[in-house]
């Protein structure tokens, strides 16, 4: 598994790259992982407000359905469109393929750096 250490996780293992003001937000290479083939994405709205621990989207599987859960909150200033057409590309590059940017953020408190990210996939795993 891989963890960036420049990169901030979600317990629900979503990650976020900060960009200034703005949270970049994807899921973690352990969350592909566990879900397996993506085969559909249900995207958010630019100009949504997204609230930390509440479900911005999902993500289907050929395993399941299971929701994107928000690790700020905010307000959606971008979504990658590319994603609709090609979800697998979280399989291929989960760091490098972005679901979500928000700016306006607040309740970023409960976001774990990598070695705390790590150790709290180890017990889960």
């Amino acid at each position: 598994m891989n963890y960036p250490a420049e990169l901030k996780y979600s317990k629900s293992h979503e990650w976020v790259k900060m960009e200034g003001e703005v949270a970049v937000i994807g899921i973690s290479d352990f969350a592909q992982d566990a879900l397996g083939d993506l085969v559909f994405i249900n995207l958010p709205q630019e100009g949504d407000a997204v609230t930390a621990g509440e479900s911005f989207g999902d993500v289907e599987s050929v395993k399941a359905v299971s929701d994107l859960i928000c690790p700020v909150s905010g307000t959606i200033c971008a979504v990658n469109e590319d994603l609709a057409d090609s979800p697998e590309s979280l399989n291929s590059d989960p760091y490098g393929s972005w679901i979500i940017k928000v700016e306006a953020i607040t309740d970023q408190e409960e976001l774990l750096d990598a070695a705390a990210y790590e150790a709290f996939c180890a017990e889960e795993g």
